[in-house]
């Protein structure tokens, strides 16, 4: 089985060839701001937005996103490079990232029966709402392959192994995801990786969950929640790691239910949750707006 190559498509509108995007980090203290800023001003940069978060004013964790506009980026950008290193890296002692706009994230949606995270993340990109090519769709089921294919993006099928062994499909996953995406989204994939697979990938992975957990774990989450009288359902966004369901919260959202809506009312209207959650997550990631700090995340959303 071989890798797909990405998509290539007209960029959508929120993406512009000369403008990109500038993550720092690290221990905060007086001035930051303006050191930073300066290197992008002696390229006579445009600053589009900055925003900047400290969790303490006295000696904490300092974060800045930077979106900014230069004629030529791509003509200047090692140099740029060579000047936030000096003054940002070596002067400052931060870390920094770079990224240009024009660079979409390729990414893998792995799904499983369940269509309405996988078509809703599809269709936002044919939109151009976010930033992104979905370079391919992975499922351990065929019940999407043919909604997927109408949206022009390789499907393949990997089943899960009937005994329980989970090392050849993760290996024919392996082969499909290394090298080829920047970001793989579990759109409902019914499936919990491994440790080894998640060393392997190279790339973040964000998944979506009812917010019933722990409360409601396994089949028929719903049905177990209109069981209880349940008032509140919600869905939560988050990246995975091998402590299952314990990964950085991206996103979480909550809508009121009440004693006469029935089980499937709760599973519709979590679904519609659960889409808007991870569409928000998923948005907000490929636009460098997220950044860990330890164990949560720093979400510059607006």
């Amino acid at each position: 089985m071989t890798a797909t190559q990405p998509i290539t498509g007209t960029l959508p509108e929120i993406v512009r060839r000369d403008q990109a995007t500038l993550l720092v980090s690290g221990s905060d203290r007086q001035g930051l701001v303006t050191d930073i800023s300066s290197v992008l001003t002696d390229f006579e940069a445009n600053i589009v937005s900055l925003d900047q978060y400290s969790d303490d004013p006295l000696g904490g964790n300092f974060f800045q996103r930077t979106v900014f506009t230069v004629n030529d980026f791509e003509g200047k950008r090692e140099a740029l490079e060579e000047a936030l290193d000096r003054t940002v890296a070596n002067g400052l002692g931060l870390e920094w990232q770079l990224v240009p706009s024009s660079n979409l994230k390729r990414v893998a949606i792995l799904a499983s029966k369940a269509d309405h995270c996988l078509l809703d993340l599809l269709w936002r990109q044919r939109r151009g709402d976010i930033p992104m090519t979905v370079s391919m769709v992975i499922s351990n089921h065929v019940d999407v392959a043919n909604d997927v294919r109408q949206f022009g993006v390789p499907f393949f099928h990997v089943p899960a192994s009937p005994d329980g062994d989970k090392s050849k499909a993760e290996q024919e996953i392996l082969k499909l995801l290394k090298g080829n995406v920047d970001l793989v989204v579990l759109a409902r994939y019914m499936q919990i990786l491994s440790s080894d697979l998640l060393d392997e990938i190279g790339a973040p992975i964000i998944n979506i969950h009812h917010s019933f957990l722990p409360a409601f774990i396994g089949a028929a989450p719903y049905r177990k929640a209109k069981e209880r009288g349940v008032k509140l359902i919600g869905a939560t966004a988050h990246y995975v790691t091998a402590d299952l369901d314990e990964g950085p919260i991206i996103d979480q959202d909550v809508v009121r239910v009440t004693h006469a809506d029935t089980a499937s009312d709760l599973q519709r209207r979590g679904a519609d949750v659960e889409r808007q959650v991870l569409a928000r997550a998923v948005g907000w990631h490929c636009q460098d707006r997220v950044m860990l700090n330890g164990h949560e995340t720093v979400v510059f959303s607006h």
